[in-house]
């Protein structure tokens, strides 16, 4: 199967390694494609593990499992990479209504001991 993060590669080459844990992303984009496609599986847990820790009060993996659920991840675009610690995307789906939906997004990584974390993301319109 095709990597759900759109890079043209298979899962098993692209994002899965990420999700299993057998290696971790790179760079902040990787980790951005990896979470887009842990959306698409789903994959609530790791999208939690990859939340910045300070930050991870503020999310439940059931509520990001369940996201990842009721919606049909279709396609990501990366838009711009502004710094190494910022990554501008369009991610779009279709929600539980049937409804084609864009969530663009500016979001922050930041590195701790050598592994990227998802901090926050600004909405773009």
């Amino acid at each position: 199967m095709n990597c759900p993060c759109c890079s043209g590669k298979p899962y098993e080459e692209c994002c899965k390694p990420y999700h299993t844990g057998e290696k971790h992303a790179p760079t902040a984009e990787a980790l951005m494609r990896s979470r887009f496609s842990a959306f698409a599986i789903p994959n609530g847990k790791y999208l939690m593990e990859t939340t910045f820790p300070p930050k991870r009060k503020y999310h439940n993996t059931e509520d990001l499992q369940e996201w990842g659920e009721i919606n049909v991840w279709t396609k990501l675009e990366i838009v711009d990479k502004p710094s190494v610690s910022k990554v501008e995307f369009k991610a779009f789906y279709t929600d539980e209504e049937g409804k084609k939906q864009l969530h663009h997004e500016l979001s922050k990584f930041k590195m701790i001991q050598n592994r990227w974390f998802y901090v926050s993301g600004e909405f773009l319109e």
